[in-house]
This record gives C-alpha cells, structure tokens and sequence, in this order.
C-alpha cells in the first residue's frame, strides 16, 4: 500500500548512524496521500507521492 500508483515509489532502506558510528536499520517512507485524479474524463481515487501531487497541480496550471 504504501507505494506511488504514478511513479512507483516505494520505501526505502538505510541505517541511522549515532555519533559513536552504530548503525542501525531504519526506512525512509515515501509521503504517500489518497487524492482524487480525473482519469479519462473520470474522478478515480489514487495513492500518489506528495512530489507527483505538485507535479500534476503544475501541469494542470499549465493548461
């Protein structure tokens, strides 16, 4: 569920690092939003990345 249905993006793995230099496993999660996208002319329900949000708020302003 937590994946971009535009762009595909999905969580991410790394370590958090202490000052002492521990390492240890932590995520980087995608901002993944529930919106309403107008899909061929109809108002579909979409999990999208908050980046593919303001990319398509600037395609529309585009227009």
């Amino acid at each position: 569920m937590a994946k971009c249905e535009i762009c595909g993006k999905i969580p991410q793995f790394g370590h958090n690092v202490s000052h002492s230099h521990r390492k240890t496993n932590r995520q980087f999660r995608p901002n993944i939003q529930r919106v309403k996208v107008l899909d061929n002319g109809r108002l579909v329900s979409k999990y999208v990345c908050a980046q593919c949000i303001k990319t398509m708020s600037k395609d529309a302003k585009a227009r």
